[in-house]
């Protein structure tokens, strides 16, 4: 097992990472933990990626995941605009990925996730205990020379704790990038409490076919108890009518 304390790094995976409003939004809120509060506009969060080779990782070897949770409010990432995140779902293929991660609070269970491109047209889908759980559908266009750097905060639970951290990243992200759909298939488990509303409303979104990012060294306790921002609601990008008259459901 890896320590949970140590650092990892992750160069090169092939990354989807989008946000929605939830259909749901008092449902999303439930899941947001005492000491914390969800963002006024309720959003929600997904990162699908896949690591195709064990040389792009300093420890986890080749492995796919997805991760979705909630935008927190008065919680924020280094650069004081973007928010932090709950952890409230975490998929992971490999065993060993998914015990470091649960050491460190996060909400880790086995499943698998994919990424297929072709040509223009991108399908990403997660599956759990053998079962379809989301697919997320999209149109891709090249990389160009656009760079985007930064860091995320993301927050979990561990032995009654909550702690937080700071995972720097670099992506280069695809340009054109459009969602067209995100549908959640089983409405039997817990993360269809996060679906998003129908038509689709997406905040932000990118897809990189390189993408790279860190786990940090060390876990900060949250005191909590912040007073949260003044309301900041983003405005949402609905998928254009076009897309939404093709049929594709946006799994509400």
């Amino acid at each position: 097992m890896l320590d949970p304390a140590d650092p990892q790094l992750v160069v090169d995976s092939r990354m989807l990472h989008i946000s929605w409003l939830p259909v749901d939004p008092d449902a999303v809120a439930a899941l947001v933990p005492p000491g914390l509060r969800p963002r006024p506009d309720r959003q929600v969060f997904m990162n699908q990626y896949v690591v195709e080779d064990d040389a792009q990782t300093s420890g986890f070897g080749a492995y796919s995941l997805t991760y979705l949770g909630v935008g927190l409010d008065g919680v924020d990432a280094p650069d004081g605009v973007t928010s932090g995140g709950w952890w409230t779902h975490y998929v992971t293929s490999s065993p060993r990925v998914r015990e470091y991660a649960a050491a460190r609070g996060a909400p880790a269970a086995l499943g698998r996730t994919t990424i297929d491109v072709r040509g223009e047209a991108l399908v990403a889908e997660t599956v759990a205990d053998g079962m379809p759980l989301i697919r997320a559908r999209a149109r891709v266009g090249e990389t160009g020379h656009v760079v985007h750097a930064g860091h995320n905060r993301y927050l979990t639970r561990c032995a009654g704790q909550l702690l937080s951290a700071v995972y720097p990243f670099i992506s280069e992200p695809v340009d054109p990038f459009e969602i067209e759909s995100v549908e959640f298939l089983d409405p039997g488990h817990p993360v269809y409490a996060l679906r998003p509303q129908n038509p689709l409303l997406i905040n932000w979104g990118f897809y990189a076919p390189r993408a790279s990012f860190a786990y940090p060294g060390g876990l900060t306790p949250y005191p909590g108890g912040q007073q949260a921002r003044a309301e900041q609601v983003a405005t949402p990008h609905q998928v254009p009518a076009r897309r939404s008259r093709s049929g594709l459901p946006s799994g509400s």
